[in-house]
């Protein structure tokens, strides 16, 4: 196993379309939920343990040889918004073109045809770290940190935040990214043996509102 495949899966520049995706700060934002720093940093952490868990079991359940079918259907149940289940496919294709072209795997080209218009994002992305033959524990870290590093990335652009404060933010949060990939990484192992009941079900509701909203505007910034 090579953890180098992490640093490039887990890059910014990787071209799996994320920079296009807000994970619900735009809408946030405009809400007036967020406004500065520190509600920048309140709505990463609940975003981190909510959606952030959940893609993070669901990254390393795939990633640890759980059928992606089984996978991608427990990802529709865990994501109540019509919206957010249409803008994780999209970024699930994308990412899966980049994948296939950096670690070509017969997982990756079966789950792209059984999903021609994309699977969903967190299950692409554990089966593109079993590709480049990493393991669960790096999938949910990928995951985990891409949950908060794009709403991050995401405030700096739509309230012109200082660079520096956003990544603090992201520094700041690192010991509970920590705590929720092992929650995530235990669950993933009970569900290889319990099925997917045994992965994480948390749920933003406020999120998921918000992303109903965000998908009927004329004018913005991000995708989703």
């Amino acid at each position: 196993m090579t953890r180098a495949a992490l640093l490039v899966l887990a890059d910014g520049r990787f071209p799996a379309g994320g920079h296009a995706h807000s994970g619900g700060a735009e809408a946030a934002v405009r809400a007036g939920r967020i406004t500065g720093t520190p509600e920048l940093e309140d709505f990463c952490r609940g975003r981190l343990h909510t959606a952030g868990l959940v893609a993070a079991g669901l990254a390393a359940a795939a990633a640890a040889g759980m059928d992606p079918l089984e996978l991608d259907a427990a990802a529709d149940a865990r994501t109540p918004s019509y919206a957010l289940r249409g803008a994780a496919r999209r970024l699930g294709r994308q990412l899966m073109r980049a994948a296939r072209a950096a670690w070509p795997s017969g997982e990756l080209d079966a789950l792209a045809r059984a999903f021609p218009k994309g699977a969903h994002q967190p299950v692409v992305l554990g089966l593109a770290a079993r590709a480049a033959g990493l393991g669960p524990e790096d999938a949910a870290y990928c995951s985990a940190y891409e949950s908060v590093s794009g709403p991050a990335t995401a405030t700096v652009r739509l309230l012109s935040l200082d660079p520096f404060d956003a990544t603090g933010v992201l520094a700041r949060l690192a010991p509970e990214t920590d705590l929720v990939v092992r929650r995530a990484v235990e669950a993933a192992r009970r569900a290889v043996d319990e099925g997917v009941d045994a992965l994480p079900a948390a749920s933003g509701p406020l999120s998921e509102i918000g992303a109903e909203g965000h998908a009927g505007w004329a004018v913005r910034l991000f995708a989703s």
